[in-house]
């Protein structure tokens, strides 16, 4: 497996989690993404969004972090990343898309650029709509994990059931992220005790950003 990615790139850094978890090796193959490098030629003909993730996997290249990481769950079952309820996949789903769907659009880097760039905020216009919406969308995670615990159906710190799930693939990156730009982390206990479980783990420690081979501080 071949893996294009940035250490930095939360959607990259899901996809890291989840190989590992699954215990498969691939190559790390660095795409700058502030210098520009996702929108180069050679990679446009990987990815036709010019973005990262991507996986060359099974004679096939897969974008998109969610549906990579599906496509591992699918191909690659053990261990699961999603519960083997439709009732309990859904809910793992709805997790995971609050934070692909509601925040990571909303403040990803060319979203930031625009912002800077393009509009002419300042740095710190930027960094509080950053603020903002990051805290919004980890509010709402929040109510969904108190939802599911008071229904039984978090068995223990992970999002949810005993296990890791594609939740936790989302999360972990995301709360790297909040904390990179100083967001209010403040009143989410669920959601904090969830991660603080998953960087208990190797899988996530070994997958965040000052791990990776083209980190810079």
């Amino acid at each position: 497996m071949k893996l294009y990615n940035y250490c930095r790139s939360s959607a990259s850094f899901r996809v890291r989690i989840a190989l590992n978890l699954k215990g498969l090796p691939f190559d790390y193959l660095p795409v700058h993404l502030v210098r520009g490098e996702q929108l180069q030629e050679g990679h446009r003909a990987l990815s036709a969004d010019g973005l990262v993730p991507v996986l060359e996997v099974d004679g096939h290249t897969l974008t998109q972090s969610m549906a990579i990481i599906e496509y591992l769950d699918e191909t690659r079952p053990a261990p699961p990343l999603l519960p083997a309820s439709a009732l309990g996949r859904a809910q793992v789903r709805a997790l995971a898309q609050t934070i692909a769907c509601e925040i990571h659009p909303l403040n990803n880097l060319r979203v930031l650029k625009y912002l800077s760039h393009t509009l002419q905020c300042t740095e710190e216009e930027k960094n509080t709509w950053y603020r903002h919406w990051v805290r919004q969308g980890l509010l709402a995670f929040e109510r969904q994990l108190y939802r599911l615990e008071a229904s039984g159906l978090r068995s223990s710190a992970f999002c949810y059931g005993d296990l890791p799930t594609l939740a936790d693939c989302l999360l972990v990156p995301q709360i790297f992220n909040a904390r990179r730009f100083d967001t209010d982390l403040d009143g989410l206990p669920l959601t904090m005790a969830a991660f603080d479980a998953c960087m208990a783990l190797p899988a996530f420690d070994t997958a965040q950003p000052s791990r990776c081979p083209d980190f810079t501080p």
